[in-house]
């Protein structure tokens, strides 16, 4: 056996070295834990559970914290609930959650919400007997006579597709199996478009056609995506006249269009791909609407009539600007709305088609988070859309844009003693290394006074422009009644100061990324908003790289951190074009088979720059169906820190060894990982209550 098994309290799983070499541009990397890398070697799944029975005897004395934890977290938790219903043709639809039950009750009404309810799916009920269960996407036929959905029952996200007649309530043998969960429906309501992934990298390459009575095995081929780079996907428009087949990856895109009325047809190219072209597609009244970054980096809005889709007939309607980055539009008959993302901050502007009474919409605060809602409907003059910020539950509004009214539709309730007026919220700004200055959301119980005493949790990302914003989260009251602050650290990688900040997060920019949440950091502490022995660092995936990194390279700022499904051993992965998620990302990390970018990215992979030296605390998850980040990473980078690291500070692998990337399912079970968090985070700070 390769793994020493725990046989006393404090004597940790140590995975026996197998030494592998990996050579490449004339170098050799001595990799001891390859090994671990065998899923269905039953040694692996030995050490990931001989780590797993570590983690929970050192965190015995925590177990109690934590359950308390997760009893008070899901006491906030309303124990049944219903969705804000949203209109699609005849029918309203929503979701309700009964007491003690773990998944959703899908259901719809016809005409209005005092008809009788109508149950489309119980999830729970799809659910018994699996330990994991993850209802995917849904889709409703234009005569919202059938439903398609899909499920994913091992955490891999690959999924199912299955066809329900809502009429007469049977399940037809229409059953597709190891699909993306990616469909639509053509305007035939017997034509389904659905997306396939390739079963050795999981990228989402395939776009078939399937008639419903017809065996799955005739199923049409109709796009397939030939560069690994790329992964695609089918959907239908808001217009509903067209279905749209996007391949993407991370610097460019294409397109291709087919008549929603003719399924049986060709799909059309529109725009022929072009490196560091990205563009999106929607369409109404006769026209398509482009977002594209041609000749404008924060994007611009053009459009073009549908017989003329080509780039040379494309007409200018919102031009490029350079402080304002165009996130998205919402396309109604009277109205278009436009999401756009001014100083980190979402705006969202009503433009009338007829040009008189452009406005946005107001929101008062000076950190906080919107997006649109459900909107199907196009022929309508109300939009819904969600806001929330750190101190103010996510809450859903619709808004007369006619009137310009915004009425009031729900807000997430938050049981027990809540009080949104107990709690602040900040805006602050770190200066970085190159001057640059970075912005930092912050929230607390009201009291806190910045005296350098309390303990502080700074949440970071960085990575694919993905925009961290200021989100309400209920589970994090447990923090902040505590005495914690919480803050998240906006830090290039991400797009929230627009395309420049993505950039300058990315390929030879990507250690910005980590000297920016090191300058957060060193800020907070050094204005006294943290205690310098109770400043923590969490960030997952991509953000569990921020952790390993700045942890290799100012081990002494944090007394503990934690990371999530981390994506740890950069270059191998990089180099290894069988591995989901790979080579479409190329863009984003570099090509290692480039000798420039191989160097660099080994200059600060986690694994690869472990060292013999004081780590702080560590708490480290993943899952062993982990998709996205396979669960050997953080698992070999463990392996090497027990070897390594000089301290005696608490090193803790929990493997969730039913779930993938996205943890435990349920909407009451997925607190559980949180609760044992806080329980560490809480130990460590010296709160134990």
């Amino acid at each position: 056996m390769k793994t020493t098994p725990v046989s006393a309290e404090h004597q940790f799983p140590q995975a026996a070295k197998d030494p592998f070499t990996l050579e490449i541009h004339g170098h050799q990397r001595i990799d001891d834990y390859y090994w671990l890398r065998e899923r269905e070697n039953p040694e692996v799944v030995q050490y990931l559970t001989a780590e797993n029975d570590y983690a929970d005897k050192v965190m015995a004395h925590t177990k109690p914290l934590a359950e308390q934890l997760f009893q008070e977290i899901k006491g906030r938790i309303k124990p049944t609930d219903l969705s804000v219903p949203f209109k699609i043709g005849d029918y309203y639809y929503y979701v309700r959650y009964e007491a003690e039950r773990e998944y959703g009750i899908y259901c719809r009404k016809y005409q209005t919400l005092e008809n009788s309810e109508e149950i489309m799916l119980d999830a729970n009920l799809l659910a018994e007997g699996a330990e994991y269960f993850s209802l995917g996407n849904w889709m409703i036929s234009p005569d919202q006579d059938l439903l398609a959905y899909a499920i994913d029952r091992q955490g891999r996200r690959i999924y199912t597709l299955h066809i329900k007649n809502l009429v007469t309530g049977e399940v037809l043998h229409d059953t597709i199996p190891q699909t993306t969960g990616n469909m639509d429906w053509a305007n035939d309501n017997r034509t389904v478009f659905y997306g396939k992934q390739d079963v050795e990298t999981l990228r989402s390459y395939q776009i078939w056609r399937h008639v419903l009575g017809t065996e799955v095995e005739t199923d049409e081929l109709v796009y397939e995506e030939q560069d690994e780079t790329f992964s695609t996907y089918v959907y239908k428009t808001k217009s509903k006249d067209y279905l749209l087949i996007a391949s993407h990856q991370t610097l460019s895109s294409e397109f291709r269009y087919l008549d929603a009325n003719r399924p049986s047809g060709k799909f059309q190219l529109f725009e022929p791909r072009m490196r560091g072209h990205e563009y999106e597609v929607d369409h109404y009244d006769q026209q398509f609407f482009i977002r594209t970054n041609d000749q404008a980096k924060n994007f611009r809005l053009m459009v073009t009539a549908v017989d003329h889709p080509g780039k040379a007939n494309w007409k200018e309607l919102i031009p490029h600007r350079d402080q304002v980055l165009l996130e998205s539009i919402e396309l109604f008959r009277k109205f278009m709305v436009v999401e756009e993302r001014v100083q980190g901050l979402i705006h969202l502007r009503i433009v009338p088609w007829e040009g008189v009474g452009e406005h946005e919409i107001e929101f008062g605060e000076a950190a906080y988070y919107a997006a649109f809602g459900d909107n199907y409907e196009i022929d309508t003059s109300v939009l819904r859309f969600g806001y929330t910020s750190m101190t103010t539950p996510m809450t859903i509004y619709d808004y007369d844009m006619e009137q310009r009214q915004k009425v009031y539709l729900k807000r997430e309730e938050v049981l027990g003693e809540f009080d949104v007026d107990q709690y602040q919220t900040e805006r602050l700004h770190a200066l970085a290394p190159d001057g640059t200055e970075i912005p930092i959301s912050l929230v607390y119980r009201k009291g806190f006074v910045a005296d350098g005493r309390s303990p502080l949790l700074l949440y970071g990302y960085g990575s694919y422009g993905a925009s961290m914003d200021a989100s309400f989260s209920s589970a994090r009251l447990s923090l902040l009644d505590r005495g914690f602050v919480y803050a998240l650290a906006h830090i290039r990688g991400g797009e929230e100061l627009g395309r420049v900040w993505y950039e300058d997060g990315k390929l030879f920019k990507k250690r910005n990324t980590f000297t920016d949440f090191i300058a957060c950091a060193e800020y907070l502490r050094d204005r006294q908003y943290a205690h310098p022995e109770k400043l923590f660092g969490m960030g997952g995936s991509a953000g569990g790289l921020l952790i390993g990194a700045v942890s290799n390279l100012r081990p002494d700022l944090f007394t503990g951190v934690v990371a999530q499904v981390p994506f740890v051993d950069v270059v191998t992965t990089m180099l290894d074009e069988t591995i989901p998620l790979t080579t479409g990302e190329y863009d984003e990390w570099g090509n290692p088979n480039q000798q420039e970018f191989y160097e660099y990215m080994l200059s600060y992979s986690p694994y690869d720059n472990v060292e013999a030296k004081d780590y702080p605390h560590m708490f480290i998850t993943t899952g062993l169906h982990d998709s996205q980040v396979q669960y050997w990473e953080p698992a070999k980078w463990v392996a090497k820190l027990r070897t390594l690291k000089t301290d005696s500070n608490r090193l803790i692998l929990k493997t969730n060894m039913e779930a993938g990337h996205g943890g435990t399912s349920g909407r009451f079970k997925r607190y559980k990982e949180t609760a044992s968090i806080y329980a560490y985070l809480l130990d460590l700070a010296g709160c134990h209550s």
